[in-house]
């Protein structure tokens, strides 16, 4: 019992050892990782104070020549000791006070300080990088601007030798341009005075005006051979050729005032003149638009000009050929005019068409007004020929108009014109027509003749009366004469074609009964159907009765109707 007992509390204790020695373990692990944190700190904050500041500073204590580097080299001096004498002890202390809580194992609160150390170590990174960039501008400068000198150098001796070779398109420019590259040859030498007394500030400013003024001289360059070109050759030589071409227009009858020729071609001599005189000051802003816009202004006077001269020949003749429509449609609309009474008389004319042909009269009156004072207008020649152009044409389209409401006018009198000779033409054929059916009638001497056929003859006689009596009043009302035309030649060739049909129909049965008569005394059937066939004859029954005689004789003979056919 002692022996279990005995073992049971030896191992409880080697448990508990386990557990505390484990949770030693832990802290010091723990204690380890902060301790290599903050040494890592520690490392990183000595780096911000380096030899390349220090070696950057030194470079420009040997470059101080000015006052403005002078203040400058105060001012970073300020800053190293300010993070040299300041900011690094405070984070030292700070580092060591994180130090003591990591020996405390007071994790808790060396974790807050470690994380503000890092901030300010990354501050101080900043502030370092930024006064060693400062610092660099001043001690990199003379290689940076050695490199930069030469290329503007390159860039010069090109564009002298541009000038040189192509000195005569400058003109009286050339002893200006020169000019500008003696003072560019002087800004060379300012830069090297302020190499020598390591005055980078006013280097910096030197480079800069040399690149300006490069700049500048490559555009005068490039630009002022055009610009020179057009102020003092082709709009000179414009201005000449538009006022020899102005004057000879005038002097050929040309109202060329809407123009503004003189006025425009002074105002262009002053504004060349203007333009030359900024070029003397090396000025060439919109230079080079405005002379284009004037060229372009040239331009556009000469295709006036040509229009003009296009205007005058198409006006004369297109006046030609106006007054000859236009006399046409005077002569038109004046034989109406005078025929209007009477085709009023005639025709059962409306309001409105007569108010048509009023506003056109009065319309066409316009016309010749207007035609009559273009006309004036172009014996004054105080009109110009492309204006005097527009109004013809414009007439020419009011003509035109008219024309097309003269002829829709004269359509509806021509029709009217020719509906009433219609109707007298048909009246006559179906008068004629009508004749012919009733001496048919006479001449074929039926015996009988049925009572709708007098019927339907007095209607066509009836309706052709009407006809007559529309034609004799005055004013004819087209309208009901053509349904009178159309009722009557309907009627007629409705008893014209029955009149012959009645007359073949009669023909036939007697021919049939004639023929079938060959049949009675052999057959009683045929004798008996015959007599039938001849009772319907004689009563006028002409249909039925060649009925019946077909039917009796087909007792006895097959198709009897062949025999007549053709």
């Amino acid at each position: 019992m002692d022996n279990v007992f005995g073992i049971v509390i030896t191992t409880f204790l080697i448990a508990v050892g386990l557990v505390f020695l484990t949770f030693a373990l832990t802290r010091r692990k723990t204690s380890k990782k902060y301790k290599e944190y903050i040494n890592e700190l520690d490392v990183e904050k000595n780096q911000l104070i380096n030899v390349k500041i220090l070696s950057e500073i030194t470079k420009v204590r040997g470059l101080v020549k000015t006052d403005n580097l002078k203040h400058k080299l105060e001012d970073w001096d300020k800053t190293f000791n300010y993070i040299k004498e300041d900011m690094l002890p405070k984070i030292t202390d700070q580092i060591s006070d994180v130090d003591f809580l990591i020996d405390k194992k007071d994790y808790k609160n060396a974790i807050k300080k470690m994380a503000g150390i890092e901030l300010e170590i990354g501050s101080l990174r900043r502030k370092s990088q930024k006064l060693i960039d400062e610092i660099q501008i001043i001690t990199n400068s003379e290689e940076r601007n050695r490199a930069l000198i030469t290329k503007l150098k390159v860039t010069y001796r090109e564009l002298q030798a541009k000038f040189n070779r192509c000195e005569k398109d400058y003109g009286e420019l050339k002893d200006i341009i020169a000019k500008e590259f003696t003072k560019i040859d002087e800004k060379f030498i300012d830069f090297e005075n302020a190499m020598e007394n390591n005055d980078y500030v006013k280097v910096e400013e030197i480079v800069i005006l040399i690149e300006e003024d490069l700049q500048k001289l490559k555009s005068i360059l490039d630009n002022f051979p055009s610009i020179l070109l057009m102020a003092n050759i082709l709009i000179p030589g414009k201005i000449e050729e538009a006022k020899v071409a102005y004057s000879r227009m005038q002097r050929d009858g040309y109202p060329l005032d809407y123009l503004n020729v003189e006025y425009n071609l002074s105002e262009i001599e002053k504004k060349t003149k203007g333009i030359m005189e900024n070029l003397k000051q090396l000025e060439a802003k919109d230079a080079d638009i405005e002379l284009k816009t004037i060229l372009e202004y040239f331009n556009s006077l000469f295709r006036d000009f040509d229009k003009e001269r296009e205007c005058k020949d198409n006006f004369k003749e297109g006046c030609k050929k106006f007054r000859y429509k236009l006399e046409k449609v005077n002569k038109v609309v004046y034989d109406i005019y005078i025929q209007i009474d009477d085709i009023k008389v005639t025709y059962d004319l409306t309001e409105e068409e007569m108010n048509r042909f009023s506003i056109l009269n009065r319309n066409l009156e316009v016309i010749n007004e207007d035609f009559k004072l273009l006309l004036e207008h172009g014996k004054s020649k105080t009109f110009a020929y492309s204006k005097l152009m527009d109004e013809l044409d414009g007439l020419g389209v009011k003509l035109s108009r008219l024309q097309d409401d003269l002829d829709y006018q004269l359509k509806s009198i021509t029709s009217m014109q020719d509906d009433e000779y219609r109707a007298k033409e048909q009246l006559n054929t179906i008068q004629e027509l009508l004749h012919k059916a009733k001496m048919k009638l006479k001449d074929y001497k039926l015996p009988v003749i049925p009572s709708s056929y007098y019927v339907e003859l007095k209607e066509a006689q009836d309706a052709i009366r009407e006809i007559v009596k529309e034609l004799d009043k005055k004013p004819i009302v087209i309208k009901i004469l053509n349904i009178r035309v159309d009722t009557a030649r309907d009627l007629v060739f409705k008893i014209y074609n029955k009149t012959n049909d009645m007359i073949k129909i009669s023909s036939l049965s007697e021919k049939m009964i004639l023929y079938g008569n060959r049949y009675r005394s052999i057959y009683p059937e045929v004798d008996q159907g015959l007599e039938q066939a001849t009772a319907l004859f004689y009563k006028g029954q002409y249909e039925k009765s060649l009925e019946k005689s077909i039917q009796t004789i087909q007792l006895v003979e097959e198709n009897p109707m062949s025999k007549f056919s053709k």
